[in-house]
């Protein structure tokens, strides 16, 4: 199994959470229903969302805020957060986080394609594999 540095850095901040080894693909299909949801199957295809959920900000289909401006709101939202959700791209693991609030956004720079998520899948945050995409910071429309 893969070693993700948030683990380690929810311990270190003594912040509650529980792993699930099987949810990752449960939270990217929920993702997709509120995040991409007016996009066609012929769209996610062309943006191949099929590789990456984040591909609907990069392609510019859905509406986001980018780089330090998402950094910011997500640095802002999260400290009113109770529980969330973290989820990888390529990974069925997650991670329920019961006492959210302390999680910044440097604790997810060290993690490729790391999406993050209130409980009811209002905004997402996402920290990319790729320097020149990301962060990604949205709200569901």
């Amino acid at each position: 199994m893969i070693k993700y540095k948030i683990i380690e850095l929810l311990n270190n901040k003594n912040i509650k959470f529980t792993e699930s080894s099987k949810w990752g693909q449960y939270l990217r299909g929920v993702w997709e229903e509120n995040f991409a949801e007016q996009l066609s199957a012929d769209e996610k295809k062309k943006i191949y969302l099929e590789q990456y959920l984040w591909h609907v900000f990069s392609y510019k289909k859905i509406l986001c805020l980018k780089n330090d401006q998402a950094i910011m709101e997500f640095n802002k939202v999260i400290k009113s957060q109770r529980t969330c959700y973290i989820f990888f791209q390529h990974s069925d693991l997650a991670l329920i986080v019961e006492s959210s609030s302390s999680i910044t956004s440097e604790d997810l720079e060290y993690d490729d394609d790391i999406y993050i998520v209130d409980k009811g899948f209002t905004w997402t945050y996402i920290q990319t594999h790729e320097e020149q995409c990301g962060p990604y910071f949205s709200t569901r429309i």
